[in-house]
């Protein structure tokens, strides 16, 4: 190798040098270009042929670009819904429009790829970014969710309408008060299952609002005693004795101390005569000397109804209530003064069979006896609005005592402007809530149930899916005695227009409509390639498809940022560092250079 192989080399080191300077001063220049990926340099010695190892010079040198595509950048907050970022490995499919018809954009059907992701829409409806790289994806049925396909194509969102959809279920998230607080409660008789806040159907003149199928009603029922003892005229004398006014509060038979009348079975309550004067006195216990009234009010708080009285002639009417028949017993000798022969039983009556609705006339009623269980707006399958109200009716309470237990019917409203006997103004749903003690749901054991034949205002909803989420409704005490509503959701809604469009951290592009439903509308899918860094380099940051980058890979291990941009992956302070070693390195190559031409005038001298 010579003088001149030398010069020669040293010509190739410059124009290495010079072709990391070009990269060093590109990738300075795109320090804020969004996505980009800086090219580094890598040189190549050239050796030159030789048979004899001790022999063998250095060569010359060629650079090469060194893609850094894997390297990510940093992921920073965008303000524009439809900016995008990808974290980890993965690229967005995009097409480049190769002309405009009627202001429609027209494609090759190449594809592309390239992480930049600052897509927006414009007015065709298609995400377009910053390079004009049109975004690809596999569009979503709005109203299932599902993927409409799995070849991804140029996205469009323009004047998307998205019919209405009919109300098919509810989710329903509730705590019932174990005692509610009704209207009815406040004034109902104790014992009594309106006095727990429950629903009496005998209250109701129309209908019989349990539903199809449940037993009638249990009605109150009585029984009247002889009255023949109690009836005599004139005072009573003795201290053991229960008096009164004679004829209907006195008794010609004495009541002793220890003496008992039991009443009811289950729960049974027995009442107890203590000692005249100074005796216990409570709703359980009467003094020998009270009067035949506080007796009688002592059963009376035991059955729920209070026993009458007729002044005239003495006779004593006693009551069933509704909650248990009537069962009065016991030993004492004056029992019989009461009229009556123990033991006293009478059965309750019944009402009416159950229809299941509460007609217009007893709203009123129904309203006192029941809560509200909330409201949702529902749709027919015309996209119409319905208001959906709902309340609870207690229908039986563990309170009573024996084999009662918590039970409870959901009330739907049917026609809110109901009138007269004949128009129903709610319906019951047809199935029996039930509780165990400790506020769990017992039944339906399910997920829910289903209104069936749902009408309100004349609109039709057809059946409706009541769903229950696990542990969804509960029945705890509640000091409010209201139902507490946690969910109250539905799957309907009207017709709508497109009116935004966002992508969210799932890669799905969310379209906002104008009847307030965000529904999803494409997938924005990712590829990826076994040999990234060697993707061809496009303008605008895309990459196209090359024998060593092989094929693109459907999917990818990285995941969607969305309203997020990836910067350039360019280090300055790297930059800078090889700018510095490049124009030392330039330098010593003409260094090299000057030497040798030095050396070539010194040979031509010597022919002087």
């Amino acid at each position: 190798m010579g003088i001149f192989d030398a010069m020669n080399t040293s010509v190739g080191g410059l124009q290495a040098q010079s072709y990391a300077l070009q990269n060093i001063s590109g990738n300075i220049a795109n320090s804020s270009t969004t996505a980009y990926k800086g090219i580094g340099t890598s040189f190549e010695d050239l050796i030159p042929d030789s048979s004899v190892p001790n022999k063998q010079v250095a060569g010359g040198v060629t650079a090469h670009a060194q893609a850094t595509i894997t390297t990510q950048g940093t992921i920073s907050g965008s303000s524009v819904a439809t900016n995008m970022a990808i974290t980890g490995d993965g690229f967005f499919s995009v097409q480049k429009a190769t002309g405009v018809v009627d202001n429609v954009p027209v494609f090759d059907g190449v594809s592309y790829y390239t992480r930049r992701g600052d897509f927006q829409v414009n007015a065709n409806g298609n995400l377009i970014n910053g390079a004009g790289y049109y975004l690809m994806g596999v569009t979503v049925d709005p109203k299932t969710g599902n993927p409409t396909g799995s070849v991804p194509t140029v996205l469009q969102f323009q004047n998307n309408f998205v019919p209405a959809q009919a109300t098919t279920s509810i989710q329903y998230a509730a705590n019932l008060p174990t005692t509610p607080n009704t209207v009815a409660s406040s004034t109902a008789a104790s014992h009594t299952l309106l006095a727990n806040g429950g629903l009496d159907p005998t209250d109701f003149l129309a209908s019989n609002p349990l539903p199809v199928g449940s037993p009638p009603p249990r009605t109150d029922a009585t029984i009247t005693s002889a009255g023949a003892n109690n009836s005599v005229p004139g005072p009573i004398t003795g201290a053991t004795k229960l008096s009164g006014t004679a004829p209907s509060d006195s008794l010609t038979t004495s009541f002793a101390a220890g003496d008992t009348i039991i009443v009811g079975s289950s729960p049974a309550t027995t009442i107890t005569i203590t000692a005249a004067g100074t005796g216990l006195q409570d709703a359980t216990h009467v003094r020998a000397d009270d009067t035949v009234g506080d007796l009688l009010t002592a059963i009376g708080t035991a059955t729920g109804v209070a026993p009458s009285i007729n002044a005239s002639n003495g006779k004593i009417t006693f009551h069933t209530g509704t909650a248990q028949d009537l069962n009065i017993t016991s030993t004492a000798p004056a029992f019989s003064a009461l009229g009556l022969t123990s033991p006293v039983t009478q059965a309750r009556g019944t009402g009416m069979t159950a229809t299941g609705v509460v007609m217009g006339s007893d709203v009123a009623t129904f309203t006192k006896e029941s809560i509200s269980g909330g409201a949702v707006t529902a749709y027919n399958a015309a996209g119409t609005p319905v208001n959906l109200q709902l309340r609870w009716a207690k229908t039986d309470s563990s309170a009573l005592g024996g084999t009662h237990s918590d039970t409870w019917n959901l009330f739907y409203q049917t026609d809110p402007s109901a009138t007269g006997s004949t128009q129903p103004a709610w319906v019951n749903t047809g199935q029996t809530f039930a509780f165990a003690s400790d506020g769990s749901l017992t039944s339906p054991s399910g997920s829910g149930i289903t209104i069936n034949n749902v009408s309100v205002s004349g609109q039709s909803l057809g059946s409706v899916a009541f769903n229950l989420s696990s542990g969804g409704l509960t029945q705890f005490a509640s000091t409010s005695g209201a139902v507490t509503i946690n969910t109250i959701t539905q799957n309907g809604y009207a017709a709508g227009q497109l009116r935004s469009v966002a992508v969210n951290n799932n890669g799905l592009v969310v379209g906002t409509f104008s009847n307030g439903q965000n529904l999803d509308l494409a997938s924005v899918t990712l590829s990826h390639f076994n040999g990234t860094n060697y993707l061809k380099a496009l303008d605008g940051g895309a990459y196209a498809v090359t024998d060593q980058s092989g094929p693109a890979i459907a999917g990818a291990s990285g995941t969607i940022s969305g309203s997020s941009l990836e910067g350039s992956n360019t280090d300055i302070a790297d930059e800078f560092t090889k700018l510095i070693v490049t124009q030392q390195a330039y330098s010593a190559n003409t260094k090299v250079i000057t030497t040798a031409n030095s050396m070539v005038q010194d040979l031509l001298n010597v022919l002087r």
